[in-house]
């Protein structure tokens, strides 16, 4: 579905962020984009959807391919009309809109279905927006806004669903709430999603296949059992011991291993 080979993303005409990355995404699959921060996930999410020239980046080299179109120059509303969606990080809603005209906006380029069903189904989703759809969104708590992004995003039909970072900022059960929604966004809508996470635990738990990012390159990927299995990604993204206990701060903060990638 879609296959990034060799792209390079320049910034400002001089900052290389992106260093001939290559990844793809099948069809019905929950793939997770893991790493530090600084690492290039994001830029990465933003080189798919055509949002880069926003930021005075570009890129520079490689090819971005969805389904068989070539999508790596193409504006970003052109990309939505695709079939791709992506969910900003850091809960980019219309604060002085309803939750229930914030979700008409993301209905803007859609030509399929009825509204009316495209807003049951994500009140369905996430029922709390149902109780709160003519309040003022920019009231919303965090994770209520976060939902609400992926809600509007949803409206508009995507094949593929981004999702950068949603755990960001949210207390734990809420950040449990959301990974479990969007595995049933792919079990029951067969909704192929990208998700950028710094939360390797749970982000694993969903997802298929991962891949691991540092310094703009792919160092690791593989199925994500496999992944949750790997010392490196243990001890550097999930904070266990080699043997499966969990590290203290103290060991974090001075371990002497480093990175087999490096």
């Amino acid at each position: 579905m879609l296959a990034l080979s060799n792209v390079e993303v320049i910034y400002d005409k001089v900052i290389l962020v992106l260093r001939g990355l290559s990844l793809e995404v099948r069809e019905g699959e929950v793939v997770a984009l893991l790493g530090a921060n600084g690492a290039g996930k994001s830029t990465t999410l933003k080189a798919i959807s055509g949002l880069l020239p926003s930021e005075d980046g570009e890129i520079t080299s490689g090819s971005i391919r969805f389904g068989e179109t070539r999508i790596e120059h193409r504006d970003a509303a052109d990309i939505v009309r695709l079939g791709i969606s992506q969910v900003l990080e850091g809960r980019r809603i219309f604060a002085h809109l309803t939750p229930d005209e914030n979700l008409r906006a993301g209905a803007y380029t859609s030509r399929n279905g009825s509204l009316k069903d495209d807003l049951a189904l994500v009140y369905d989703y996430f029922p709390r927006l149902k109780e709160r759809r003519k309040q003022t969104a920019g009231y919303l708590s965090g994770g209520e806004q976060q939902m609400l992004s992926i809600g509007r995003a949803l409206m508009a039909h995507p094949k593929l669903l981004m999702l950068d970072e949603p755990s960001l900022g949210l207390a734990p059960k809420l950040v449990t709430e959301i990974f479990e929604i969007v595995g049933r966004l792919n079990t029951e809508l067969g909704t192929t999603i990208l998700v950028v996470e710094q939360n390797a635990r749970l982000a694993l738990e969903v997802a298929h296949r991962g891949y691991v990012m540092e310094g703009g390159r792919i160092v690791l990927d593989g199925p994500a059992e496999e992944l949750e299995r790997n010392p490196d990604v243990q001890e550097f993204y999930l904070g266990l011991t080699e043997t499966g206990e969990r590290r203290s701060y103290r060991d974090v903060k001075h371990y002497k291993r480093r990175k087999r990638w490096l």
